[in-house]
């Protein structure tokens, strides 16, 4: 009876572990896109820095990040315990900064082109005068990274939560543990690994095969076209996953491409109709993000007027 009693406790244990093992992938899927943003952004965050300095920087940044998830998870669950009617809202308003900040983006990168960023600008003159104050501006970077950590954090615990509202609690704690888990560790790893590219590159051109050398060759010109692909990617993802977001929150328009959905599921599928969702979920996301753009832009203006 004992043994059948804990065949029957590990059985259940199993079938919980499987069922956060299944939310916490389709969490993952839900936020993927604004971890390729956090993941474009921290790198960026910390390129600039002295070869030497580059790793601890990272780490600096993780440990804030770590501690982020101390605060977010904790408060999500109280939410979702006290609170529960706040979670579509606060999806709602997470899907539209995604929108705004995916649209502020392309308007700067649009409206400044040509121009090199202020802090790249200040970060080459220091690396090139060995009297200047290195560990400001590298306590200035670690701050301001901690800070996209934070917005962008908050959002994937808040998208999580709203994947998983329906579980019982303590899977919903599981789930945003592993999340918050999986995206430190993997984005923190990824952001070491991109920020020494450069420096691998340049330690295998050091060496004497050939084979080495055209190695690092490709590594360094691959570096930069993997910053700016991550760089695109992650706004992409941030129109597609905010636009999904606010898609879901307006009741006709999500109903229509369920809808939709529902035909497509027994015919032969038309290429354009596979795309319709996303491609609904990218024109909202743009459609928003550029009206928030605008009225941030004309209130700015009202409140110089004045």
């Amino acid at each position: 009876m004992a043994g059948a009693t804990l065949l029957t406790l590990l059985d259940d244990i199993a079938t919980v572990l499987d069922d956060v093992a299944v939310m916490t992938k389709k969490a993952a899927t839900k936020t993927a896109g604004v971890l390729g943003d956090d993941l474009a952004l921290n790198a960026q965050q910390v390129t600039g820095v002295r070869a030497n300095r580059e790793l601890p920087v990272v780490w600096a940044v993780a440990r804030g990040s770590a501690l982020n998830k101390v605060i977010l998870v904790p408060a999500a669950m109280l939410i979702s315990i006290f609170l529960p009617w706040l979670i579509v809202p606060l999806l709602m308003l997470g899907g539209a900064y995604l929108c705004y900040e995916g649209t502020e983006k392309v308007w700067h990168m649009l409206a400044h082109r040509h121009e090199k960023p202020a802090d790249h600008e200040e970060h080459v003159a220091a690396l090139a005068n060995p009297a200047k104050d290195i560990v400001a501006l590298e306590k200035r970077k670690i701050r301001g990274a901690i800070r996209t950590d934070f917005i962008l954090s908050a959002e994937i615990i808040v998208i999580a939560l709203g994947t998983v509202a329906q579980a019982p609690l303590m899977q919903q704690a599981m789930v945003l543990v592993s999340i918050a888990t999986l995206m430190t560790v993997g984005v923190y790893g990824l952001v070491a690994a991109i920020v020494r590219l450069d420096d691998w590159g340049i330690q295998l051109q050091a060496r004497d095969g050939a084979a080495a050398q055209a190695l690092g060759r490709g590594l360094l010109a691959f570096a930069p076209r993997l910053m700016t692909f991550l760089s695109f990617a992650g706004t992409a993802a941030m129109f597609l996953v905010g636009g999904g977001i606010l898609v879901h929150g307006i009741p006709p328009l999500h109903h229509a491409l369920s809808h939709l959905g529902e035909i497509n599921a027994g015919a032969a599928v038309d290429a354009a109709l596979v795309l319709a969702a996303p491609l609904a979920n990218l024109v909202t996301g743009l459609v928003a993000g550029t009206i928030l753009v605008l009225l941030v832009k004309l209130g700015g203006r009202l409140r110089g007027a004045h």
